[in-house]
C-alpha cells in the first residue's frame, strides 16, 4: 500500500529552497513550457514574488513553533479500492457485492444519468469488477452492460435519450412512454447538441442547462470551441455571467437536505465525467484518522469548532474565531502580504486560546497585519485542509483543464462536493478576500496580489513523499495561484447549483414516485388514503378551500397575517411579486419581518423543497412542477 504525507507542522524544508525556486522562476524565459493549460494566465517573473515570500513566511512560522505535530497520513488506495470508494461516494455501492442489482433507488438514479455520466459510472464499475475477480471475491458482480439494461424493465429510454445498455449505442430523441404528457427535465443528446450549435456562442456565457461534460464532448467534436487565453492582470479575466433562467437560479442552501444528497452524488459523477472527457485524472484521497485536539481554536477540526461554538451561538455555521478575525480593517497597506511579527503572533494565539471563549480577549490591541496573519494561520492549522484531503488534488488539477470556462465549471462542481462546514467557511473567506480587493486603492492589494499570498495557505497542505523538482513546483505555484484567482473572482457563480443537476433531481423524484405507485401494496394504500382524504374534504370544505381554477395557484403563508391567497398566473408574474403582495398586508407580526428575509418556496411535486429567487417566473416554474405547493416563509423558519 503506497502512502503520502500531509505535513502539518513538520519543518521538512528550508526557506532557502523557496528562495532557490524563486530565483529559478526569474530565470525562466517567457513562453516556457510551465503553462500546460491554455487557460492559464502568463505569470510574469515578478508576479511570483508574493507567492515565494509567503512560503518563506509559512516556513519561518513553523520553524519558530516548537510544538511537535504529527504528520497526517493519506492512504493512496489501489485502483480497485479507489473506484469502489468512488461508487460508494456516488451512492452506487450496491452495484457490487451481495446486494448488487437489488436497489430500486439505484435503478432510478441510473435512469437519470446522461451519456457521459453513464460512461464515467461504467468505467468505475468495470475496474471494480476486474479487481474483485483478480482477488477471487465471491460476490455477485453484474456485467456493466446489464447495469443500465435494468431500466428496460420499466422504460425503454433513459432521460438523456440514449439507449440504456451502453454509451456507444445510437442516440434517440428524448421520448418516454409517459414523458410526452409531463414536463421535460433534461434534453436528449440530439437536442443538447442542436441547442449548443444553434445558440449564439459566447465565451463568457455559462450554460447551466446542458451538462458540462456533454458540452466538453461536443466541443471536442466541433470547431466551435474557442480557447479562452490571455495574459495576466486583473482586468483580463473574462466577465463570465449566468444567463437568466426563467425557472429561477438555485443557490447552495436553497434545496432541502434530501435533494442536496442527490446533488452531491450527481456533482461527483458529473465532475468525474468532465475530467474523463478532458483527459485529466481524477483521484480522491483518503486521510487516515489521527488524534486531533477536541477543544481550543487553532489546530481543531472544523466540526469540533462548530460543535463548541453552537453551544454559545445556536445555529452558527462559521467558526466564531474565524468570523472575528475576518472583521479586520481592510485599508491597511499590504494587508495579507506583510506578515505580523512571528513572536507576537505566537503570543496572540496563546492569549486567544485562554481568553476567547471567556470573552475577555481585547481585539482593539491587535494590529491589522497580525489579524491577517492569524486568519492565514487558522486556515493552515486545520488538521485537514479547508478544501479537504479528498478533493485537494482535484482543486489543484483544475489548472490542467483546457479552457477557463471548463475550469470554472469544475470549480463549481467541486464546491458542491465540499462538506457543509468547509463550504460555508470557504465562502466567508472568499467574501473577505473580495472586500480586501475592493479597497485596493488604499491597501495596494489587487486580485493577483491576494491570490498569490493566499494560494500557499490553501494549496500547500500536501507532501508527495519525495523532493519536488523546481520546474514542477513552479508549475504548481503558478497553477494554484490562478485557481485561487478564479475562486475569488467568480465566487458568486461557484455557489450556484447547475440547472441540469436540479432537473436530474426532479427526474429522480418523479421516477421514484412512478415506481412506488407501481407497487401493488403502495397503490392500495394510496387509494385508501385518497378515499379518506376526499371524504374528509367533502365534509369540511369551505369557500376558501375550493378547487383552484386553471392558471391560478394557492399560496400559503402560515407565519404571516395573511395566511393564504389565490394568485392568478401571468407571463410576467415573478416570485418577488407574490412575496410583495403578502408583505403589503401591514398587520400582525408582518411588521417584524424584512423583505430580504422572506422567500417563496416550491415544495413537493418533483422537488423536496426549493427556495425561489425573486426573479423566478412563476408560470414557467408551474409548468415544470404543476403538483407543487407554494409557501412563503423565512429561511430561519
Amino acid at each position: 500500500m503506497s502512502c503520502m504525507f500531509l505535513l502539518l507542522d513538520t519543518p521538512s524544508r528550508r526557506s532557502g529552497q523557496y528562495t532557490m525556486n524563486h530565483d529559478h522562476s526569474k530565470k525562466t524565459p517567457d513562453g516556457a513550457s510551465f503553462d500546460r493549460s491554455g487557460s492559464q494566465d502568463s505569470l510574469d517573473e515578478l508576479s511570483m514574488d508574493d507567492y515565494w515570500k509567503e512560503l518563506e513566511n509559512i516556513h519561518e512560522t513553523r520553524g519558530n513553533n516548537n510544538e511537535e505535530r504529527v504528520a497526517l497520513v493519506v492512504r493512496e488506495p489501489d485502483e480497485g479500492e479507489l473506484e469502489e470508494e468512488w461508487l460508494k461516494e456516488a451512492g452506487l455501492s450496491n452495484l457490487f457485492g451481495e446486494s448488487s442489482g437489488d436497489s430500486l433507488e439505484s435503478v432510478v438514479f441510473l435512469s437519470t444519468l446522461t451519456r457521459t455520466q453513464k460512461a464515467a459510472v461504467e468505467k468505475r464499475v468495470e475496474t471494480v469488477t476486474q479487481t474483485m475477480r483478480k482477488k477471487n471475491k465471491q460476490h455477485q458482480i453484474p456485467d456493466v452492460r446489464d447495469i443500465f439494461r435494468l431500466q428496460d424493465d420499466s422504460k425503454g429510454k433513459v432521460c438523456d435519450g440514449s439507449e440504456p445498455s451502453t454509451v456507444g449505442t445510437s442516440e434517440n430523441k428524448n421520448e418516454t412512454q409517459e414523458g410526452a404528457k409531463g414536463p421535460k427535465f433534461s434534453l436528449g443528446m440530439d437536442e443538447q447538441k442542436s441547442l449548443l450549435e444553434d445558440m449564439p456562442f459566447s465565451d463568457t456565457d455559462i450554460n447551466l442547462e446542458i451538462p458540462f461534460a456533454e458540452q466538453a464532448a461536443n466541443l471536442k467534436d466541433s470547431s466551435v470551441g474557442k480557447m479562452c487565453k490571455g495574459g495576466g492582470g486583473d482586468t483580463l479575466l473574462p466577465n463570465f455571467r449566468l444567463p437568466k433562467d426563467k425557472t429561477g437560479t438555485t443557490k447552495i442552501g436553497d434545496l432541502a437536505p434530501q435533494d442536496m444528497k442527490k446533488v452531491y452524488s450527481l456533482a461527483l459523477i458529473e465532475l468525474t465525467a468532465l475530467y474523463d472527457i478532458l483527459g485529466t485524472e481524477f483521484k480522491q484521497q483518503k486521510a487516515v484518522k489521527i488524534k486531533t485536539r477536541d477543544s481550543g481554536l487553532f489546530g481543531v477540526p472544523l466540526s469540533v469548532l462548530l460543535e463548541q461554538d453552537q453551544k454559545k451561538v445556536p445555529g452558527t455555521k462559521i467558526p466564531l474565531i474565524f468570523q472575528k478575525i475576518e472583521e479586520a480593517t481592510l485599508e491597511t497597506e499590504g494587508l495579507l502580504r506583510i506578515p505580523g511579527v512571528a513572536t507576537r503572533i505566537k503570543s496572540l494565539c496563546q492569549e486567544l486560546e485562554a481568553k476567547f471563549y471567556e470573552g475577555t480577549f481585547n481585539w482593539e490591541n491587535v494590529k491589522q497585519h497580525d489579524a491577517a496573519s492569524l486568519l492565514k494561520l487558522f486556515i493552515r492549522e486545520l488538521p485537514q485542509p479547508l478544501l479537504t484531503v479528498e478533493y485537494l488534488k482535484a482543486f489543484q488539477d483544475v489548472q490542467n483543464l483546457p479552457t477557463r470556462k471548463q475550469q470554472l465549471q469544475a470549480l463549481n462542481l467541486l464546491v458542491l462536493l465540499l462538506p457543509e462546514a468547509n463550504r460555508d467557511t470557504l465562502k466567508v473567506l472568499l467574501e473577505f478576500l473580495q472586500r480586501v480587493i475592493d479597497h485596493r486603492d488604499k491597501n495596494k492589494m489587487t486580485l493577483k496580489n491576494v491570490a498569490m499570498v493566499m494560494a500557499p495557505n490553501l494549496f500547500t497542505f500536501h507532501g508527495l513523499g519525495s523532493k519536488t523538482i523546481e520546474q514542477s513546483e513552479f508549475v504548481m505555484a503558478a497553477g494554484t495561484a490562478n485557481v485561487m484567482r478564479f475562486m475569488i473572482q467568480y465566487q458568486k457563480l461557484l455557489w450556484t447549483i447547475p440547472k441540469f443537476i436540479v432537473n436530474q433531481v426532479r427526474k429522480q423524484n418523479t421516477e421514484s414516485q412512478k415506481k412506488e405507485k407501481k407497487d401493488k401494496a403502495m397503490k392500495k394504500l394510496l387509494k385508501k388514503m385518497a378515499y379518506d382524504r376526499e371524504k374528509h374534504e367533502k365534509q369540511e370544505k369551505t369557500p376558501n378551500d375550493a378547487d383552484v381554477p386553471q392558471g391560478v395557484i394557492r399560496v400559503q403563508a402560515p407565519h404571516l397575517s395573511k395566511v393564504s391567497m389565490a394568485i392568478q398566473l401571468t407571463e410576467e408574474l415573478k416570485a418577488g411579486d407574490i412575496v410583495a403582495r403578502f408583505l403589503s398586508q401591514k398587520s400582525g407580526n408582518i411588521q417584524t419581518l424584512k423583505k430580504e428575509d422572506v422567500f417563496l418556496y416550491e415544495i413537493g411535486g418533483n422537488i423536496g423543497e426549493r427556495c425561489l429567487d425573486d426573479d423566478t417566473y412563476m408560470k414557467d416554474l408551474y409548468q415544470l412542477n404543476p403538483n407543487a405547493e407554494w409557501v412563503i416563509k423565512s429561511k430561519q423558519s
